[in-house]
């Protein structure tokens, strides 16, 4: 009779964890459907991907800058012949990515676009990412024709202006876009990483749906 007791109790405690088991399985699909619908839904009024910009990468490849969404992306501008300005942005971007674990720096994507999109072609592009040992796998140097240049540093809350040397007098900043395409964050620090930003693209990085992907696999 115990024995008998015991049995359908076990049985009735494997349905339970059966049942357990099948709810959490289902809640995690469920979050990961939302999340996934999040980055493929209406974009937010305040993202900058509702620019959706074209633009031109390094390799020639041709993408839109919406195409980013769904990861938290850095952002920059910049122009092929600055000299000294410019350098330090990139350097602040290797700087920032260094402070990233591997898995973080997996997660994150860099995109920098040109003032000058007359004489920054592609192999101009391509000399930057060699010149600062960039990720090329990761990391876009794009350019994108003078209209949308406006409409990108407009939206970035970048200023620029062209000088009659050729050269481009702008203001400097790394931004933080979210998985949707919103500001998160700015810096001006150049050269190095910024400590606090780096706090933020950690933050910004660990509320993305991918740690919610990887728990589901688990």
């Amino acid at each position: 009779m115990m024995n008998a007791l015991c049995c359908r109790n076990l049985n009735a405690g494997s349905v339970l964890r059966s049942i357990f088991v099948s709810l959490v399985a289902l809640a995690s699909v469920v979050v990961v459907a939302s999340a996934a619908a999040s980055a493929t839904g209406r974009l937010p009024a305040d993202s900058v991907y509702q620019l959706d910009v074209p633009l031109t990468d390094q390799n020639g490849g041709a993408f839109r800058f919406a195409e980013r969404r769904g990861t938290p992306v850095l952002v920059t501008m910049f122009f092929a012949n600055c000299q000294f300005v410019c350098p330090r942005i990139f350097a602040a971007l290797k700087a920032t990515e260094a402070k990233l674990t591997p898995a973080e720096r997996a997660r994150l994507r860099a995109v920098a676009v040109t003032f000058d999109p007359e004489r920054d072609d592609t192999a101009a592009l391509k000399g930057i990412v060699e010149e600062h040992h960039l990720d090329g796998a990761r990391n876009s140097v794009a350019r994108t024709d003078a209209r949308n240049v406006r409409k990108l540093a407009a939206a970035l809350g970048i200023q620029y202006r062209a000088l009659p040397s050729g050269d481009f007098n702008h203001t400097s900043a790394l931004i933080l876009l979210d998985v949707d395409g919103r500001i998160v964050g700015k810096t001006g620090t150049l050269g190095e990483a910024d400590p606090v930003f780096v706090k933020l693209v950690k933050k910004t990085l660990a509320a993305s749906a991918t740690p919610i992907k990887q728990t589901l696999k688990n």
